[in-house]
């Protein structure tokens, strides 16, 4: 990471609180780590130094707005992708104990390998999809929150995520501006599956000013036995919103 890029990441991260000083180093490491995975497998679009840092490092981190993730917490990253927000998120707080899950294996697989690069041993990396693992004992209301970044609309998220909470547990979905249609249907599809829409907090991204969103749900009471439905089908078919 250049002087440059270091000033940026500390300067941004003050903005959302976050003292970065002693974990820059970390994030240059996984910067290097995701810049030369990329070129070979195409895990992100973004290739340039600036855009990687606001929109990787910096937007994870905009879920420890808010309390939400205080303490030590099981978390499970829903769809982390290449990792985002799970290894800024085991960096800056290594009380987390925390889950990337995604569907594809060679993200997974550039999950784990740079938290072993990194020493971040509060992460596992695991592959599966949501709708099964969802079900599975050991992974049914196995963590105590969730987050989720840019994965889905609301009503697929909250039938993806709460089955893996107990009740008390939180999602924590990063969303980008947020109409009211889909903040409906979000707020049906979580009472639908125990849940209720506890925050909704619209921010902007530091000196990029683009639109976000950060929603919290509760899981307020057991999920149903016939959710998540089967494999392919919350996206296809979302409860309470027209799939588009």
């Amino acid at each position: 990471m250049t002087p440059e890029g270091r000033e940026l990441l500390l300067s941004t991260a003050a903005e959302l609180g976050l003292d970065l000083t002693g974990r820059a180093e970390a994030f240059g490491r996984l910067l290097d780590l995701l810049v030369t995975a990329a070129d070979q497998t195409n895990l992100t679009s973004l290739r340039g130094e600036r855009d990687i840092i606001l929109k990787h490092f910096v937007d994870s981190l905009t879920c420890l707005r808010g309390e939400w993730l205080d303490g030590e917490v099981r978390v499970l990253d829903l769809g982390t992708g290449a990792g985002f927000p799970a290894l800024p998120l085991a960096i800056v707080r290594p009380e987390l104990s925390v889950t990337a899950l995604d569907a594809t294996r060679k993200k997974v697989e550039f999950v784990g390998r740079a938290a072993r690069h990194l020493g971040l041993t509060n992460v596992e990396a695991l592959v599966g999809r949501a709708e099964t693992l969802g079900r599975q004992p050991g992974q049914r209301e196995g963590y105590d929150r969730v987050v989720t970044r840019a994965v889905a609309a609301l009503p697929i998220l909250a039938e993806l995520s709460l089955p893996f909470l107990p009740v008390g547990g939180l999602l924590v979905a990063q969303k980008g501006a947020l109409g009211p249609e889909e903040l409906e249907a979000g707020s049906r599809a979580a009472a639908e599956v125990g849940g209720e829409v506890r925050a909704v907090e619209p921010f902007t991204l530091p000196v990029l000013g683009d639109a976000r969103t950060l929603v919290v749900v509760e899981k307020t009471g057991p999920t149903p036995e016939r959710y998540p439905r089967r494999e392919g089908v919350p996206n296809k078919q979302p409860l309470f919103w027209k799939a588009t």
